[in-house]
């Protein structure tokens, strides 16, 4: 079988005070983009501490974390996060600079959900989100890759998600280099300070459970795409989970990190890169070099 990509999303909104580990400055950022990379990572995905920041500043900040992983490893995969703006013109607007400063994917949510965390009747807490990704924010996002040059690192957080990007794969539009990463809800929140203290294990979550039977769904929706896909837990420990030995059996690719994790442990992205690998090498496959994983999505050689 095919190497497994490894993705590390090192930070995402995981606040220190649930996780005292995760990296938020650019010279943090660095440091923990190195280690995954060393570790086996292929794609390193984090955020800037102000994800409303647009255009040339956001990738500017943004360069100030990858400088020094592009200068000790040129072939590194590296992709930014979403901008949260209400103009959908606006929002795609670091893209291109991004790309300036060594990016070679961006994200692209063909969707929207509602997301929370889970209080203590265990029903939707205090921190609710509408998670809103327009169309017209689907077609700028599509139409700035393409012009920017950046592989699709594509979230499918709900199946409708996956059959819209699919529209788009159908008709031509889906730029070269795209990645399908499906998200499934874990039995912890990932959003909020700490997990949730109910009496029930579960969260109040989203989307599919990271089950066999739902990732045959999505790979059943999948089939005859030829588009690479990864699985993740979002508010669990993919590394620790059925799904992702299913997942490799199958084929796919695998995203951890300190965004996604959730749980009362308090791991750092290192370990959870180190287990994974140690998972690939267990059901003999081997983490993909970053060259071999440009190859495998179709990404200009570095």
């Amino acid at each position: 079988m095919a190497p497994v990509i490894i993705e590390a999303a090192i930070n995402g909104a995981t606040s220190l005070t649930r996780n005292p580990n995760v990296p938020r400055r650019p010279q943090e950022i660095a440091r923990e983009a190195l280690a995954c990379l060393a570790a086996g990572a292929s794609i390193i995905h984090n955020h800037i501490e102000d994800v409303t920041c647009t255009g040339a500043a956001a990738a500017d900040r943004y360069g100030e974390g990858w400088r020094d992983v592009l200068s000790a490893r040129p072939d590194a995969i590296i992709c930014p996060t979403l901008t949260i703006c209400p103009d959908p013109v606006e929002a795609v607007t670091h893209l291109a600079p991004c790309a300036k400063h060594g990016a070679a994917m961006a994200p692209l949510d063909p969707g929207s959900d509602n997301l929370c965390n889970t209080g203590p009747d265990g029903l939707p807490g205090d921190m609710r989100f509408l998670y809103v990704n327009s169309f017209e924010l689907i077609d700028n996002s599509v139409r700035a890759l393409a012009e920017a040059g950046l592989g699709p690192s594509v979230a499918i957080y709900e199946p409708g998600f996956l059959r819209l990007v699919l529209a788009y794969k159908r008709a031509g539009r889906l730029p070269p280099g795209t990645m399908i990463k499906l998200y499934f809800g874990g039995d912890h929140d990932f959003i909020g300070s700490a997990p949730h203290g109910t009496n029930d294990p579960r969260a109040v979550g989203f989307g599919l459970p990271p089950t066999r039977k739902a990732l045959d769904a999505y790979v059943e929706m999948l089939d005859g795409t030829g588009l690479p896909w990864a699985v993740s837990i979002l508010g669990g420990d993919c590394g620790s989970s059925d799904v992702a030995r299913y997942a490799l059996e199958r084929g796919g690719h695998l995203r951890v990190g300190l965004e996604d994790f959730g749980g009362p442990a308090q791991p750092t992205n290192l370990a959870l890169v180190e287990q994974v690998a140690a998972l690939c090498h267990e059901m003999g496959r081997r983490p993909a070099s970053c060259t071999e994983a440009r190859a495998i999505l179709g990404l200009p050689a570095a």
